[in-house]
Formats: C-alpha cells, structure tokens, sequence
C-alpha cells in the first residue's frame, strides 16, 4: 500500500497532519490560485510513494442551507472556464477526470465517523484569483452547491499521474449574493479562522484511520 498525500489551502496551510505527506497548494512564495503549479505538487507526492491524496479546500457555500461551517466531500465538479490543464502531450490527455470513487467512500466514512460531514455534491472551479460576481453566483448556483478555485485542477491532474483522489470542501462563507449582505475579504478570513481548530481536530482523527486504509 502507498502513501497518503494531503493537499492543505490557504486556510489550513500549517496544519499538523501526522503519518501523512502534507503540501501547502500554494508553496512558498505564496503563489495565487491561477498560478499554481498543480502538476509539481502532486508530482512531489507521487515522488514521496504516495498512491492516494486527499485535497482540502476552503469554500464559498452556493446555497443558503450550506452555512458556514459545513463540511462537503464533492462528487463531481465543474470547471468548464479553467484553463487547458493536462500533463500529458499525447492522445491519452483525452480521459474522464473524476473524484476516485472507492477512495472518496473511504474519505466520507472516516470523515463521517468524527464530524457532521454532506456526503455529495458538486464542486464548480473558478480561475480566480477574484471572488465571484453576484451574478456569477446566480448562475453558478444553478448547477453546483459549492465554489473554490484549486479542487477540480487538483483532481484532474492527481488521475493522470495515477493517484487516487478526493477533495473535502470547508465552507468558510456564503457565496456572493447568497447572504443577506454582499460578501466581503474579511469575512472569507474570519470564516476560515472559525473553522481551523475543528478541520485541525478533524483530520487528526481522521488521518490515522485513512493511513491504514
């Protein structure tokens, strides 16, 4: 059995996670969401011996039932405006890219066992590194239930180095122009302190019966 990877973003960069090989997306200088480099981040884990990573993202909540606060294992994504994102040169570039099944039901177990945790939904991919429109966001919410930036790219290149991947999405605020005020910079901050020491407590448990999974 391989090693475990585990993808941390801006919110939880820090974060100990022990047994397991830990990246922070956004590496040091801290590069933007449209500048990172997904491809040397996985390759890194794959190099470490790991076979399956788990990537955590913080997110805008598309529905005003996703408060936040709320943990999501997304099952599908959407990221139709990324730009061209492959490794590969060569007619296998053309595959389906999709959350590793049996992993992410192994993810959702362990996850479920510790914390309140919404088994399913879709991911939508932005290019950033803006936050979205209120209209971006009315349309967006009609075909997804969260939105990030970093998961979907993450995912798709994570298949086609052969590592088994899954994502768990931290609601840290409401989308813009789902709450009852217009979403500001302090208010995705404040959401993601709120929400580390529970994600921290969370994924010590969790890593650990991931590991021998």
């Amino acid at each position: 059995m391989g090693g475990l990877g585990v993808v941390l973003g801006s919110g939880a960069a820090g974060l100990g996670v022990e047994g397991a090989t830990v990246i922070d997306r956004h590496g040091e200088p801290y590069a933007l969401p449209h500048l990172i480099d997904h491809e040397a981040n996985l390759r890194k884990l794959a190099d470490a011996g790991c076979d399956r990573v788990l990537g955590v993202a913080s997110v805008g909540g598309l529905r005003p039932e996703l408060i936040p606060g709320t943990f999501l294992c997304p099952d599908d994504f959407i990221a139709l405006d990324v730009p061209p994102l492959t490794t590969r040169s060569d007619p296998a570039a053309h595959r389906v890219p999709g959350f590793d099944p049996d992993w992410r039901a192994r993810v959702v177990e362990a996850f479920a066992a510790e914390l309140q945790l919404r088994d399913g939904g879709v991911y939508w991919q932005v290019t950033g590194p803006r936050l979205e429109t209120a209209a971006e966001v009315r349309v967006i919410a009609q075909h997804a239930d969260v939105v990030g930036m970093t998961a979907a790219a993450e995912c798709i290149v994570a298949g086609e180095l052969g590592l088994a991947y899954a994502a768990i999405c931290v609601v840290d605020n409401l989308a813009n122009g789902v709450g009852a005020t217009e979403l500001t910079l302090e208010e995705v901050a404040v959401g993601q302190r709120a929400h580390r020491a529970r994600l921290q407590a969370g994924l010590a448990k969790v890593v650990p019966a991931l590991l021998d999974s």
